[in-house]
């Protein structure tokens, strides 16, 4: 009787998985509604033990070494057990089916691994940091990058990545701002789903597409004091208006998994917060993909004191709407215990979390093949820096860089210059050009900008190079060495900036100047009297008042990844015309932070009364402001002209301005349009970015540039909390920063 019944159970079990692998059309997470999949997915679960559930819901890291990936001995036991559904940081065709055999052929129900990596920037083709890549302003390209990091990751056996991160940073001293799009909530969002697009792509079941995770939910970058891991504290309004768009553009563009933030808001942890894991985001957004903890982030509520211990963390994370466990192994530890001492909620609760895991596996399809991601010979042709992805590599970091100075117009420079000499910490640097968060990328790989500069200055050109400092050096002695080097050549190329490890996780700085001796290292330079260009590498807004004041020539380039030298070669000799413009707002000095482009009014405003609100030792205005940036170029920008200077409603308003290149150069500009709400039922800021339009245009060129406006751009939280557009009189204004604009006035009628 009992061998009949396992052959019974065996039967069920393979019509069970038969029914997932009937199908192999398009699929993404907006067809997860579909009754077929839902039908399938109860059919599984109808059969899987509690234990095996849960291991669905446990996500165990790979461990790295010198030789290459490795999983841990109890692991491995875990994985046959089915105690583990998925599993990060391990990559490589040949590794993963291994995993992915120890799943498939070992475990009962033969249930697939989701294999997971952060690939933030590139996978092996390393591009500019979010940071730097939100500065082009240029979606098409923010999205290919994502693609081929997709294509290349996925090559080497990876389903899943931990990004986009799509939090908004409006402080610099937190490291994650690097990892981001800055500080405007429309900007991030528009890349939000640029960035989910060229990953997910609209398909998840082709094998050269990843599953997004959109990051950190929610308001990590608003950590108090721009301290990692801080508490954030808010109202719902700045919630809701500030933080939480671009996740919810994500959601629109079909993420599949969102991870929560380590933070509390509120007095809540987010891995624990009911209301917006969800209230906002499963019930309110309708998300269909599943939620994961960031690292640890479950266990790490004992600690933020609102449980007693692990156990009481886990029952409140998986009913506040957690489905997966990063790490932290309280589901895999206490889970079960919890549903067997009554938890009717708990028991639904773990029943969705699976259903939401399995679904994304399904549209995969690694119910139909587990190996179909572990290709050894896609990942030959693929991974191992493809020329195509290198090419596009250099054309995303040419789009990254920003031009904050140019007195003179000491760029470009000619080619053929006599001498020049290439200075500073970060001159011949290879390994901090990749960045934070670089995945696999090889730093060895990159192109220095030494060695862009050589490749393309005249074969002529004598070209010097000193270290001058490290970049953390507290000495002075290497220096002297660079002084030398700088009096002997006609213009000198100074290239300073941050670490890699200075920006990123757990790498808040308090003090956001140059790190150690170099701002030593510039003075002393600058006081040769040779003409200088300063080349700044960094994840973060840098604070540069001398600088910006007595060097006439600086270039932000953040960290560039595998070819930014020779990308940042090209817009030193004029091969690329820079058209980058910065998606946050730089700082004076520490002492204004945070600071903000979109900030509100008081009720009393700066002015020559001492009784306003200002400092008495240094401007209100920031050194360089959100959407700053030049060109070797010039732009010149007629007045506004509107259609209409009222709507109702249901119309539109088309606001056109034309924009002339009035230089020697054709350019590309970036031009941006800002509304601001004169009177609402609750104070409105002075300016919000609403749109903004990159052109292309040849010297001499006029084009007329048009922006449509609907009630939807100016809606709000009103003062009862309700989304909607208030009647009143707006401004509205275009230009080339978020400063510099022409302004139009139009009211709204109901």
């Amino acid at each position: 009787m009992k061998q009949l019944y396992h052959i019974a159970f065996s039967i069920a079990v393979s019509a069970v998985l038969l029914l997932f692998y009937a199908c192999s059309h398009k699929r993404d997470l907006k067809q997860t509604k579909s009754g077929e999949i839902e039908r399938k997915i109860d059919s599984l679960l109808s059969i899987m033990t509690l234990e095996e559930k849960i291991g669905q819901m446990t996500l165990f890291t790979s461990d790295f070494n010198v030789t290459g990936p490795t999983i841990r001995e109890n692991y491995k036991a875990d994985i046959k057990a089915g105690k583990v559904g998925a599993v990060f940081n391990a990559f490589g065709a040949a590794y993963t089916r291994e995993l992915q055999k120890m799943a498939v052929e070992n475990t009962r129900l033969g249930i697939p691994l989701l294999l997971g990596y952060d690939v933030i920037h590139g996978f092996r083709t390393i591009f500019p940091i979010p940071l730097g890549e939100a500065a082009s302003w240029d979606l098409a390209s923010i999205e290919n990058s994502a693609r081929i990091a997709a294509v290349e990751a996925t090559a080497d056996g990876l389903h899943w990545t931990f990004a986009p991160m799509v939090d908004i940073a409006r402080d610099p001293r937190w490291g994650r701002i690097a990892e981001g799009a800055g500080e405007d909530t429309y900007l991030g969002s528009v890349i939000a789903k640029a960035k989910v697009k060229g990953f997910q792509n609209g398909d998840l079941y082709k094998t050269n597409t990843l599953v997004a995770c959109a990051k950190h939910f929610v308001a990590y970058g608003a950590a108090l004091a721009g301290r990692d891991y801080n508490i954030v504290d808010m109202s719902e309004r700045t919630l809701r208006e500030i933080y939480l768009p671009p996740f919810k553009a994500a959601v629109e563009e079909g993420v599949g998994t969102i991870m929560t933030s380590f933070n509390e808001i509120n007095g809540v942890p987010a891995t624990g917060n009911r209301m917006i894991l969800t209230d906002i985001l499963k019930i309110e957004w309708g998300f269909d993909g599943f939620v994961v903890t960031d690292y640890t982030s479950i266990n790490e509520m004992v600690p933020h004191g609102v449980v007693m211990d692990e156990k009481e963390a886990g029952k409140l994370a998986v009913n506040a709407g957690v489905d997966m466990d990063m790490q932290g192994a309280v589901f895999y530890n206490y889970l079960a215990e919890s549903v067997e001492q009554g938890g009717d909620g708990t028991m639904s609760r773990i029943d969705d979390a699976v259903r939401r895991i399995l679904r994304i596996k399904y549209l995969l399809g690694l119910f139909e093949d587990a190996y179909r991601y572990c290709d050894e010979q896609k990942e030959k042709e693929l991974v191992l820096l493809h020329p195509d992805h290198i090419a596009f590599a250099r054309v995303m970091a040419r789009r990254s860089i920003v031009l904050l100075k140019n007195k003179g117009d000491l760029l470009p420079l000619d080619q053929n210059i006599t001498t020049l000499a290439v200075v500073g910490p970060l001159a011949d640097n290879k390994k901090e050009m990749i960045g934070p968060w670089s995945a696999a990328g090889d730093y060895t790989r990159c192109v220095s900008l030494l060695e862009g500069i050589k490749k393309q200055a005249h074969p002529n050109t004598r070209i010097l190079f000193a270290k001058g400092c490290n970049i953390d050096d507290t000495h002075t002695y290497l220096i002297r060495e660079a002084v030398a080097v700088a009096r002997k050549a006609d213009v000198v190329i100074l290239a300073v900036g941050e670490a890699a490890w200075m920006s990123g996780e757990a790498a808040s700085r308090s003090m956001i100047g140059l790190p150690g001796v170099q701002q030593e290292l510039v003075k002393r330079i600058y006081e040769t009297g040779k003409p200088v260009i300063v080349v700044l590498m960094n994840g973060r807004p840098l604070a540069i008042p001398w600088i910006a004041e007595h060097i006439p020539a600086i270039l932000e380039t953040w960290f560039l990844g595998t070819t930014g030298g020779d990308a940042i070669s090209d817009v030193i000799f004029g091969k690329y015309n820079p058209s980058g413009k910065l998606p946050v707002t730089f700082p004076r000095n520490e002492g204004q932070i945070p600071i903000f482009y979109n900030a509100k009014n008081t009720g009393r405003p700066i002015s020559d009364n001492k009784y306003t609100s200002k400092y008495l030792d240094v401007p209100n205005t920031p050194l360089y402001p959100f959407g700053y940036g030049l060109s070797y170029t010039t732009f010149e920008y007629s007045n506004i002209i509107l259609n209409k200077n009222e709507i109702s409603y249901k119309d539109t308003l088309k606001a056109m301005v034309e924009v002339t290149n009035t230089g020697p150069e054709k350019g590309e500009e970036v031009v941006q349009m800002y509304i601001r709400d004169l009177a609402g039922s609750v104070t409105r800021p002075l300016k919000e970015l609403k749109g903004f339009q990159k052109i292309k245009l040849e010297p001499g060129v006029t084009t007329r540039v048009t922006f449509t406006i609907t009630s939807g751009d100016l809606k709000y939280y009103d003062i009862n909390m309700e989304y909607k557009v208030e009647p009143g009189d707006f401004v509205l204004f275009i230009g080339t920063n978020s400063i510099e604009t022409r302004e139009a006035y139009f009211t709204l009628i109901e």
